[in-house]
């Protein structure tokens, strides 16, 4: 654990580089035993928008199913049997979209709904679908609001909880930063619900090993409690992604985390730069499924200015390989240079190798990308 003063400082950089953002939102901010808080949502509606027309790219990753089921359907207190969770989250979960749908409708905002299961993200295919389905979305401007499928998720229903999906997406679409608006300001060093006297722990900058002392219980409407939020930001910083916990109840809660000179919440720092760490896993981690030789002028565009590898650059492919795994670049000698996450399969790569980027849905019917390989999925070795 490393819990360090100097908020401000690591702030002020973070939001100077971030373009796409992850916000979390949990059941005890969006609903009560009454119903759900259709302010709540209206204020998040116009704050997620004010980001958008700022030039950010925002996903929303949403609880509140379950819990706007429970309204529909008279409960009191939450199912406690995974069948009747379950339907409380198909009835919820319309009237949830409902709800955002109207809001996002007044300001002008486009959404779509997005329903995950982790085993979505666990396979490679799907996960690569989750994945293009997410970033086209962003790319047309529109607000993925994302939320664990509850109907379906037995598991996830039992065991799971929307923050450490919130940290498996803000991993899936490379996010820059992850926020988490929560029912307390950010996390302490005692439980704040029994210690008047706790304080409030500004900045984590190591991790989050031994934070045990701030670990609180879900509460009536919600799966997770601290210990959850500790366990996205663990996962968010190990893949180089900072993470923001903090007060979701006030109304401009996203205005002061993207305040540079105000101080709010916990900021967790990520334990390794984003890109590198995947570049390091690429090169060193991952065991190649084939190989592409490649030209002279591709081998030093790649090499000496970090450019992606395209069709005209490829001259010869080898193995058999699916769109997502990793292979070897060979220089014309035959030596290996790179490793990268091709986005084409062997057998499509041999239909276009050597062809100009605009003639690759001529020739295959269909273009994923204009890269074999983006600069971003390839590592120098």
């Amino acid at each position: 654990m490393g819990v360090g003063a100097g908020q401000l400082i690591h702030k002020a950089q973070i939001l100077a580089r971030t373009r796409r953002v992850v916000v979390k939102v949990g059941s005890s901010i969006l609903s009560s035993t009454e119903g759900m808080r259709s302010e709540r949502v209206a204020h998040l509606a116009s704050e997620l928008t004010m980001l958008r027309s700022a030039g950010k790219e925002v996903v929303l990753v949403t609880s509140g199913a379950v819990a706007a089921g429970m309204s529909r359907l008279g409960l009191k207190e939450r199912p406690r049997t995974i069948p009747a969770k379950q339907a409380a989250a198909a009835v919820g979960q319309i009237a949830l979209m409902a709800l955002y749908e109207q809001y996002f409708s007044v300001q002008g905002s486009r959404i779509a709904q997005v329903l995950l299961t982790h085993d979505d993200l666990a396979s490679r295919q799907r996960y690569l679908n989750a994945k293009r389905t997410m970033l086209t979305l962003l790319e047309a401007q529109v607000i993925p609001i994302v939320n664990e499928n509850d109907t379906v998720a037995v598991e996830e229903i039992q065991f799971g909880d929307n923050d450490n999906l919130s940290a498996l997406v803000a991993v899936l679409i490379e996010a820059d930063l992850l926020i988490i608006l929560s029912d307390v300001e950010g996390l302490y060093d005692r439980d704040p619900r029994t210690n008047t006297d706790a304080q409030l722990i500004a900045l984590v900058e190591k991790g989050t090993d031994g934070l045990v002392s701030s670990i609180g219980e879900a509460g009536p409407l919600g799966r997770g409690g601290m210990v959850t939020k500790l366990e996205a930001a663990h996962k968010s910083a190990l893949s180089g992604i900072p993470t923001i916990i903090t007060d979701g109840r006030r109304e401009q809660s996203l205005a002061l985390v993207f305040d540079p000179t105000i101080e709010t919440g916990t900021l967790f720092l990520p334990l390794a730069d984003r890109l590198a760490s995947r570049k390091h896993w690429i090169a060193y981690t991952l065991k190649p499924a084939g190989t592409l030789v490649v030209d002279a002028g591709a081998c030093t565009a790649i090499s000496e200015r970090g450019s992606s590898l395209l069709p005209p650059g490829v001259r010869e492919v080898r193995g058999l390989f699916s769109e997502g795994e990793c292979v070897a670049c060979l220089d014309p000698h035959g030596h290996e240079f790179a490793r990268g996450l091709v986005n084409y399969s062997s057998s499509d790569l041999e239909r276009i190798k050597g062809a100009r980027t605009r003639q690759i849905e001529t020739i295959l019917g269909y273009k994923v990308s204009n890269e074999v390989i983006h600069r971003d999925d390839l590592a120098l070795l």
